[in-house]
C-alpha cells in the first residue's frame, strides 16, 4: 500500500477553493511579515480577498520593505491596533466580509471586540477554535477542539466542528469524545459527559454526525487498538473529529502532532457570525494558506445555508 503524501489533505482543501469566488476577508492590523505575507499569499490563489484595516504609514512600509503590491487592495486606515480590531469588527458586521483574519495584535484584543455584546459577531453558540490537523501518519484531515467547558459548552463545541467537518464535504463526520479511558466513571469527570453527549445525539440534541466516547486516544485512531479492547463502533478508529476534555490536553495533544508526528495545524475561531483565523508567527506558508481555504469553504457553506433558508422562507 502506497504511503499518503505529505500534506496532501491541505492541498487538498486549497485546491477545492479554486472554483470558488474569493471570500472578502477583513484583516486586522497586518503590520508584521507573518499577517501581512499570509493574506497576501491567499489572494493570488482566490482564497480570499484581502481588506487590510491598520495604520497606513506602518503597512505600506511593511509591504515596500518584503516588496509586496498593495495596489490593488483596499487599505482600511486606523490610527492602531485597537480601532483595526473594532473596524475590521465593523466591517464584518456591516455585510462588507465574510471572514476575519488576525494580524499581528494579541488574539486577546481581537475577541474583546468580537464578543462585545452590541457591536460584536456573538452568536447563540459558544466561540470555540478547531484544529484541523494535517498528520501525515492518519489518512484524512482531524479535527481537534477545546476549551474548558460545561457539558452545554461541550455540546456547542460540538456542534461548530461538525459544521465545519460538514463545509469541508465531510458528510456525516465521526466525533470521538476522549477521556483517559473507555469506561463510564464519576472518578473522571469527562467520562460522564461524553456519555450525556451520546445520549444528547441519540435524543436529536446533536445532529449531522456520529458521536461514540468516553474513548482513549488510541482507540479513537486505531482500528487495531479498538479491536484490542473489544469496542465496537463506526466511529472507533476511524474518528473525523476529536473533543478533548478541556484546553490543556487540547494544547498538549496539537503541539505533540506537531512536534512528534511532524503535523501542520490549521486553525480557525468558529461561533460568531464569520470564521476566525488566527495566524502564528510560527506557521509556515502551506499552514496559513490552509487556515484560509478552510475558513473560505465554512463562509462558503453558511452562505448556501442562509440563503437555502431564505428560498424556505420564501
Amino acid at each position: 500500500m502506497t504511503e499518503p503524501r505529505k500534506h496532501e489533505k491541505y492541498d487538498a482543501l486549497i485546491y477545492s477553493c479554486h472554483a470558488l469566488a474569493p471570500v472578502r476577508t477583513a484583516v486586522a492590523h497586518p503590520c508584521d511579515e507573518t499577517s501581512l505575507v499570509g493574506a497576501l499569499d491567499a489572494a493570488p490563489a482566490k482564497i480570499i480577498k484581502p481588506i487590510l484595516v491598520g495604520p497606513e504609514a506602518k503597512v505600506r512600509a511593511l509591504a515596500a520593505s518584503l516588496s509586496l503590491d498593495l495596489a490593488v487592495l483596499q487599505l482600511v486606515i486606523t490610527p492602531h491596533s485597537h480601532a483595526a480590531a473594532e473596524k475590521a469588527v465593523e466591517i464584518v458586521r456591516a455585510g462588507e466580509a465574510d471572514a476575519l483574519m488576525k494580524g499581528s495584535l494579541h488574539t486577546d484584543e481581537l475577541m474583546t471586540e468580537v464578543v462585545r455584546k452590541d457591536t460584536g459577531l456573538r452568536t447563540e453558540r459558544r466561540i470555540s477554535h478547531v484544529f484541523i490537523m494535517d498528520v501525515p501518519t492518519y489518512p484524512k484531515p482531524i479535527f481537534i477542539t477545546d476549551i474548558f467547558p460545561s457539558l452545554e459548552d461541550k455540546a456547542d463545541i460540538v456542534r461548530n466542528a461538525i459544521d465545519l467537518a460538514q463545509s469541508l464535504g465531510i458528510a456525516v463526520p465521526k466525533v470521538a469524545i476522549l477521556s483517559a479511558v473507555e469506561t463510564i466513571t464519576s472518578k473522571i469527570p469527562s467520562t460522564i459527559d461524553a456519555a450525556a453527549l451520546c445520549k444528547m445525539a441519540d435524543r436529536e440534541q446533536i445532529t449531522g454526525a456520529l458521536l461514540d466516547g468516553p474513548l482513549a486516544l488510541d482507540n479513537a485512531i486505531s482500528r487495531e487498538a479498538a479491536a484490542i479492547k473489544h469496542i465496537r463502533s463506526p466511529v472507533a478508529g476511524d474518528a473525523d473529529i476529536l473533543l478533548v476534555p478541556d484546553l490543556e490536553a487540547g494544547n498538549m495533544l496539537s503541539k505533540e502532532l506537531s512536534f512528534l508526528s511532524d503535523a501542520d495545524a490549521a486553525g480557525i475561531v468558529l461561533g460568531a457570525r464569520v470564521p476566525i483565523i488566527l495566524t502564528s508567527r510560527a506557521d509556515n506558508v502551506r499552514t496559513r494558506m490552509a487556515s484560509c481555504a478552510v475558513a473560505a469553504l465554512y463562509a462558503r457553506a453558511r452562505r448556501v445555508a442562509v440563503a437555502d433558508i431564505g428560498k424556505l422562507a420564501g
